[in-house]
């Protein structure tokens, strides 16, 4: 097979610095300020048009605590979402929340005027996220979902790839992967009435729109799901990472999920993600096509972007080629402070939302139909109403 390189210089993105506007400041409100909040907090601080203003937590100090780390001064405390939205400072929040909070803090921050940036997964049924994203329209509000991802300059190649036609009409992808040890430290994550979804709504939704959003997020028709929890109600496994045996005994989400899934214009996903495995990786990325298809390499431990150089393969004047893609040269900033950068921006220019909820939504009727699936026991049909 003969193999090339590619000639990248079709697939520069701007990385030129913007200019930041500093006249007027974006009250920012942070609610729930556990681990994810402190990575959107450390972002916020690094941009000249933001004023920390407010933050919430249901644990009495944790607030107070969390701004007194970071050096944050001024900023008002409160016990919950909607005692800092009834307050009416913030022109925006972050909603960095457990799972099955996402969608009662994003609706009420959207019914009260507020812009909302929203942690991943964006909620945790599709009946929630119908319901949020009712709020959005009827708000006129940003409202973006927190897949930084979406910004890693490798990602976007693959839908530069996709976009240009060179795989022909796609019928069939493979995706997923995950971690050999990676269960979350946080409980939070692990209960059934706080996480709700584990591996499939923590890192699965990443890999779910890598692929989707490539391709340009076809409505899925039929999911047939399971879900396993082997690891996570092992008590040797938690005590082999140094944590308590009893975490198995609260342990109520799923560690590996695996799903079939028929997307419209006739496209077959075959999914897989894990907390834990035996395994290094269940395997590469493919997007198969009629004219070429597209290899695109896991990572050890799912990390936002890519494991090594995409390849295309493709037939050329009868002898079989492959393209390899060098992997894209690092952006100026990281994925997650263009995350909150773009957030940034489309509220105060009027922009659209970076990640818009009508992609996302789609994301969130899988994952919720692989739960539903995986607990009958059948492949289940998937609806997704109009907003």
């Amino acid at each position: 097979m003969a193999k090339k390189c590619a000639d990248l210089d079709a697939f520069k993105f701007d990385q030129s610095e913007q200019t930041i506007d500093t006249n007027k400041k974006i009250r920012i409100g942070i609610i729930g300020t556990g681990g994810i909040a402190e990575a959107h907090l450390q972002k916020y601080l690094e941009m000249p048009d933001v004023e920390i203003v407010a933050g919430a937590d249901l644990v009495e100090g944790k607030a107070a605590a969390f701004f007194e780390k970071y050096g944050v001064t001024g900023a008002k405390c409160f016990k919950d979402h909607k005692e800092l939205i009834d307050a009416g400072i913030c022109d925006a929040v972050s909603i960095c929340t457990y799972n099955a909070t996402h969608a009662e803090c994003a609706i009420y921050a959207l019914e009260h005027g507020v812009h909302v940036l929203l942690e991943k997964p964006m909620c945790v049924t599709l009946n929630e996220a119908v319901a949020i994203c009712k709020a959005e329209k009827a708000s006129g509000k940003i409202l973006t979902i927190g897949f930084q991802p979406r910004f890693d300059a490798n990602m976007k190649m693959v839908k530069e790839i996709v976009k240009s036609g060179a795989l022909g009409k796609i019928y069939y992808i493979q995706t997923g992967g995950g971690r050999r040890h990676g269960i979350p430290g946080r409980e939070s994550f692990l209960k059934a009435d706080t996480g709700v979804t584990g591996a499939m709504g923590d890192i699965g939704c990443y890999s779910l729109d890598m692929v989707l959003n490539a391709i340009g997020y076809p409505k899925p028709l039929t999911v047939s799901g399971y879900t396993s929890d082997y690891f996570g109600k092992d008590p040797d496994y938690h005590v082999s990472g140094g944590y308590p045996a009893e975490r198995a005994e609260i342990f109520g989400v799923d560690d590996f999920s695996a799903a079939f899934i028929r997307l419209e214009g006739d496209i077959i996903l075959d999914f897989r993600i894990a907390w834990a495995m035996h395994l290094d990786t269940p395997g590469d990325t493919i997007i198969m096509g009629t004219k070429g298809s597209l290899r695109i390499p896991s990572t050890e431990c799912w990390n936002g972007s890519i494991g090594g150089p995409l390849k295309l393969y493709q037939r050329v004047a009868g002898t079989d080629v492959c393209i390899e893609f060098p992997m894209a040269a690092p952006n100026k900033h990281d994925n997650f402070y263009l995350k909150i950068r773009s957030f940034l921006d489309a509220v105060k220019n009027g922009g659209k939302a970076p990640v818009p909820t009508s992609e996302i939504i789609i994301n969130q009727a899988i994952i919720d139909a692989v739960h539903t699936s995986a607990r009958l026991g059948r492949e289940v049909e998937v609806s997704i109403p109009e907003i």
